[in-house]
């Protein structure tokens, strides 16, 4: 009888270890699995061969664009914030200011009309706006830029938010980095990622803990991507240990006590 309740008081203490606990294989990044594309890249050649593509401008995201001209005058007519003011643009301002596109992929600039940039690229919208421009005015200076250029990380990761996008081509890791790291009970092996499109928001998922993904179309993060890290299966469990190491105890204490009295 003893010997039998040792048993059992072994056998949960051992379930209780390894259900709240996660492997180092767990956690690495990059990993070698052996999936690559050797007209890729070479098992010990890690140099990234993917190209970032460039994003296409969609209904409903908003342009900042500014004109400058020798003339002010000129400046003044076709800019939403006045230049050379010295003003701060904030991201709430930059909003209202910015140029939003409709549904129908057009923006409408002042004294122009509508230019249709649905589907363009930023360097493309900015070759249209400036053949425009031409016919108005002469040696003009255009920036274009994005508003909403955000990714938004949530789940498993420590500080959960949506961050701004500071240049052309962040990676997946660098995302991350924004948002504290992966916590430990994230599940590496899929990670999605829902990346909005033309024709609606698309889902997918990739593993940081393969180094195929150096070489896939996720490494790069696009504006308004969402990544959902998923937590693992032993999240739950970890989440209440605390509540089972109380109920083990008690069950412990419970048998030494019923052992006591039964060999007295």
């Amino acid at each position: 009888m003893k010997t039998y309740r040792t048993k059992i008081l072994s056998s949960l203490s051992i379930i209780l270890i390894f259900t709240s606990c996660v492997t180092h294989k767990n956690l690495t990044y990059l990993q070698y699995s052996g999936k690559y594309d050797n007209a890729l890249m070479s098992v010990n050649d890690a140099r990234i061969t993917v190209t970032p593509a460039d994003y296409k401008l969609m209904p409903y995201d908003i342009l900042y664009i500014s004109v400058v001209t020798p003339d002010p005058q000129w400046s003044t007519l076709f800019n939403t914030v006045p230049v050379g003011t010295g003003g701060t643009l904030t991201e709430q301002s930059a909003a209202l200011l910015g140029y939003p596109i409709d549904k129908n992929g057009d923006i409408n600039l002042p004294f122009i009309g509508k230019l249709q940039v649905g589907g363009k690229t930023l360097s493309e919208t900015k070759v249209i706006v400036d053949s425009t421009l031409k016919n108005y005015v002469t040696d003009a200076s255009i920036t274009v830029r994005m508003v909403n250029n955000f990714v938004s990380i949530i789940g498993e990761v420590n500080l959960p938010g949506r961050f701004p996008l500071t240049k052309d081509r962040i990676n997946v890791f660098e995302a991350l980095s924004m948002a504290g790291d992966l916590k430990d009970y994230s599940n590496r092996q899929k990670v999605q990622l829902i990346r909005p499109s033309q024709s609606g928001p698309v889902v997918k998922e990739f593993s940081l803990t393969d180094r195929s993904i150096l070489s896939s179309e996720l490494y790069y993060v696009m504006p308004n991507d969402i990544i959902y890290a998923q937590p693992r299966k032993g999240r739950g469990f970890q989440m209440n240990s605390s509540i089972y190491s109380a109920i083990l105890s008690s069950i412990t204490t419970f048998l030494v006590i019923f052992s006591f009295f039964q060999t007295n």
